[in-house]
């Protein structure tokens, strides 16, 4: 049973998700000492802390997810690490909290550890289970052919921090049936942070994954990927950093089954420049996108989550994917987001209310799913349906254009539940087959028509003084236009022109189309 979530009118002040290490708890803003060695210190921070312009749309699904985790990098000081040197197939240190056996490398104690030169073999976390340990990576090149090559057995709390100026790489032949599944493998909570560069490469399973939260708050890193590229069971948050990905699987992904509050992504700042064989984002219960600048190319969804998707902020461009998003539940609230698809651009899909069969496997009826757009900026290139709804879409605000299909067995606008227009800037010019437009009872004006053009066609609306209101370029072959914004009054004529050839349209009023009733079938 999926979670209730905590309604949008909750106060950011009261929101639930912190991100805290976990050795202490302490207040707000406060800073307090750790049993490590090395005085790591903890701090926590409500949402409204962390950032007070999320949106309510989005911050009501943070609110509703488990605490996360992180280790800053002000959290503990450099001057208390201790050096381990890394010497081809064996190491060195002078630190009591080392041991070397061999080509293995293991950290037994808490505190901060400078790692730098090179090791063939295995660098191993075997702390106590409420030990905090940073791993500084200071021009260290580690490589393990036969397994993981940094792996985290035991400890609370793990960061690796990149030294500035740095230059570092793991590089491993992980297995997915190993206790260890990747390049650099945590059974614990791990953060990466600082501004040197790491590159990781798995060519056995996934790149950087923790059982528990993971969360990437510094550096530029570099992960190529036999299967997932970042993996936090638990949860993945990224808020810093440049990363570069390529996996096998999944991009970005967080996969938590057993905990409705847990399996949520948060991309909440950083560059993201992704390409997977699978999903660029797949969350198991929410994708939260609040900040940073994200580029996904993907084989199947741009972002995939199971429970709720919400972008809010930031600027998200999905180059090549076969849906771009999907989620039951999908809030597109702030930012920018591009999506390119070769089937549906924006898909509320997922519940299972609906089993009657038909179409997706539920039929034409409304199943309950819901997609809402109430700020930002969202431009859909789509093969298949643009927005798609197995419930409804409702539109309050913001500025939204899809190009829709060419093919007639698809439409630019797509909903068994129905579509409602109250504020914001709607344009969607695609195929007749399919075509719907807004209901009638919607509390924005709207206009249908069906007009012929091809790439490039200029598409320009105007009203009865002959007053430009819109203006557009189709990517693609069209059939039809359905347009809404605050300038458009139901029931006064409009005039649409497609390279100079116009005609008349009254607002409000459908205009015959195909399967769904056609365009305002929706009464």
């Amino acid at each position: 049973m999926r979670r209730r979530l905590i309604p949008l009118a909750l106060p950011l002040a009261l929101a639930g998700l912190v991100l805290a290490g976990c050795a202490v708890t302490a207040q707000p803003g406060a800073t307090t000492s750790s049993a490590s060695e090395s005085s790591v210190t903890s701090t926590t921070e409500t949402i409204a802390e962390v950032d007070s312009t999320i949106p309510a749309a989005a911050a009501e699904l943070l609110s509703a997810n488990a605490d996360g985790t992180v280790v800053r990098d002000d959290e503990w000081n450099l001057a208390d690490a201790e050096t381990i040197t890394l010497s081809g197939t064996t190491a060195s240190s002078d630190s009591a909290g080392v041991t070397v056996d061999g080509s293995t490398v293991t950290v037994t104690a808490a505190g901060v550890y400078r790692l730098t030169g090179t090791l063939d073999g295995q660098v191993v976390v075997a702390a106590p289970d409420d030990a905090q340990v940073v791993l500084v990576l200071d021009g260290a090149e580690i490589e393990n052919v036969s397994g993981s090559a940094i792996q985290v057995v035991t400890a609370d709390d793990v960061a690796i921090s990149l030294a500035a100026g740095s230059t570092n790489s793991v590089t491993a032949t992980s297995s997915a049936d190993a206790d260890a599944s990747a390049a650099i493998y945590a059974d614990s909570d791990l953060t990466v942070s600082g501004s040197g560069s790491l590159t990781v490469t798995d060519t056995g399973n996934d790149g950087i994954s923790a059982t528990d939260d993971l969360a990437i708050i510094g550096g530029t890193i570099t992960v190529d990927a036999a299967d997932d590229a970042l993996r936090g069971k638990d949860s993945l948050v990224v808020k810093d950093g440049t990363l570069t990905l390529t996996a096998g699987g999944d991009a970005l992904k967080s996969d938590q089954e057993d905990d409705a509050t847990r399996g949520y992504v948060w991309i909440a700042g950083g560059t993201i420049d992704a390409t997977a064989a699978d999903d660029g984002i797949d969350a198991w219960t929410d994708a939260v996108i609040t900040g940073g600048t994200v580029s996904l190319a993907t084989e199947d969804d741009g972002i995939h989550s199971e429970t709720a998707l919400a972008i809010a902020g930031g600027d998200v461009t999905i180059t090549r994917s076969y849906e771009g998003i999907e989620s039951a539940d999908i809030r597109i609230a702030g930012g920018v987001a591009r999506i390119t698809s070769s089937d549906d651009g924006v898909n509320a899909s997922g519940n299972t209310a609906s089993t009657d069969g038909g179409m997706g496997g539920g039929g034409m009826q409304d199943s309950g799913e819901t997609l809402t757009v109430s700020g930002g900026t969202l431009v859909v290139d789509a093969d298949g349906d643009g927005l798609d709804s197995n419930g409804t879409i409702e539109m309050t605000g913001g500025d939204v254009t899809v190009f829709g299909p060419t093919a007639q067995n698809n439409g630019t606008l797509d909903s068994n539940g129905g579509i409602t227009v109250t504020g914001g800037t709607l344009v969607a010019i695609g195929s007749t087959g399919m075509a719907e437009s807004p209901d009638e009872s919607s509390g924005q004006g709207w206009l249908a028509a069906t007009v012929s053009g091809s790439a490039g066609s200029t598409v320009q609306i105007t009203d009865a003084a002959g007053t430009v209101i819109a203006e557009y370029t189709a990517t693609k072959t069209f059939g039809s236009v359905v347009f809404s914004s605050s300038a458009i009054t139901d029931g006064q004529a409009y005039t649409l022109t497609v390279d100079g050839a116009s005609t008349s349209v009254t607002a409000g009023e459908a205009v015959a189309g195909g399967m769904g009733g056609g365009m305002g079938g929706r009464r």
